[in-house]
């Protein structure tokens, strides 16, 4: 096996059984390209043929296996850009595309301008594992949420309608009105309800722990009317690091709450937001800013902000009310972390918050 001991660049696609390499010279010459296995061992065997690491800079794109691929190569000192595979026009659009020539593209984009690769930072090995509880608990929860719209459904085709009630409540409450010749479809159901219920109790037990002795910035978050521990700490655990935004009005860009931009000539379009980063995290947020907006929202800045937005009139400005006010939390959320302050229901932003 040949060994590499000058500069190089390495593009590699990834996939679920092989990943897809290929190695440029400093000139941008091939120096090798192949496939090898997409586990620990096989990507292990193919770096040792790296006498320098740190010489290299590997590049390759968000996916699946991205975050343990990209935790290893860091680990034994390489330089490594994970690209934004939404943003890689170049590699996705075209008519000739196969692994080949990704891998060889994205060692190319990585010699010509990093940048061009819109490189994205993963999350630790432990915010990843603590965040994988929120989104197990929100995999539970989705799964409830289909049993009772199940539930309910038949029960109508039956003439019956279920009672309003909680979530929580629902397997308590349903069982005398279930029509009795849909018993052996319902119960089963009813049944793995009651044992969802439980292990999302324990999962909001694990995760208010998490909160009070791992993460007790949370605290500083949860100030906001509207944000609870899930929404405070998938913020921290997304972010990570409060300083890694040199201001505070940039998360709203990186969570995707601003808008996209067409703008040429005079004409600049009304466009929907960008959806960008973190699905999860905008859709906590924009939760929260539907509690304060709603009929159990405090009255504060935030919520008369965003109904002087809704009062323009019609369905359209009360989505964009919802999605600002989002953005706003979001923002205020980074400042008071950052600088551990007080929240004010009534503050004002100024420019250090801003």
């Amino acid at each position: 096996m040949s060994k590499y001991n000058t500069q190089s660049f390495v593009g590699m696609d990834i996939g679920d059984r092989e990943i897809q390499f290929c190695i440029l010279d400093p000139e941008g010459s091939v120096m090798d390209s192949g496939s090898l296995e997409t586990t620990v061992r096989g990507l292990n065997a193919f770096l040792d043929r790296f006498d320098t690491p740190k010489t290299v800079l590997v590049a390759l794109e968000t996916g699946t296996h991205s975050p343990w691929i990209s935790h290893l190569l860091e680990a034994r000192e390489f330089h490594v850009l994970v690209g934004n595979a939404r943003k890689l026009r170049a590699i996705w659009d075209t008519d000739n595309k196969f692994d080949d020539r990704d891998a060889e593209m994205l060692a190319r984009i990585a010699r010509f301008d990093p940048s061009l690769l819109y490189p994205i930072h993963h999350r630790s090995r432990k915010a990843h594992a603590d965040l994988a509880v929120i989104k197990a608990r929100d995999t539970l929860v989705r799964c409830r949420s289909t049993l009772i719209a199940y539930l309910r459904g038949i029960c109508k085709t039956a003439g019956t309608r279920l009672p309003s009630c909680t979530a929580e409540a629902f397997a308590r409450r349903v069982v005398e009105h279930l029509p009795k010749d849909l018993l052996a479809a319902a119960i089963p159901c009813v049944n793995t309800i009651q044992k969802l219920d439980s292990e999302i109790r324990q999962l909001d037990s694990h995760i208010e722990k998490l909160c009070a002795e791992a993460y007790p910035e949370t605290k500083t978050l949860r100030q906001i009317a509207g944000v609870g521990p899930i929404t405070a700490l998938s913020y921290l655990l997304t972010l990570e690091d409060p300083n890694r935004f040199l201001k505070s009005r940039d998360v709203g860009p990186y969570l995707g709450l601003t808008p996209k931009r067409d703008q040429s000539g005079q004409s600049d379009k009304p466009l929907p937001i960008t959806k960008a980063g973190d699905t999860y995290l905008r859709r906590l947020l924009v939760g929260s800013a539907q509690y304060i907006l709603g009929p159990f929202g405090a009255d504060c800045h935030l919520r008369r902000y965003g109904m002087r937005i809704a009062s323009r009139g019609g369905k359209a400005a009360k989505r964009r009310a919802v999605v600002a006010v989002a953005r706003k939390v979001a923002v205020l959320m980074h400042h008071l972390w950052k600088y551990n302050v007080p929240y004010h229901p009534w503050y004002q932003p100024n420019a250090k918050a801003a």
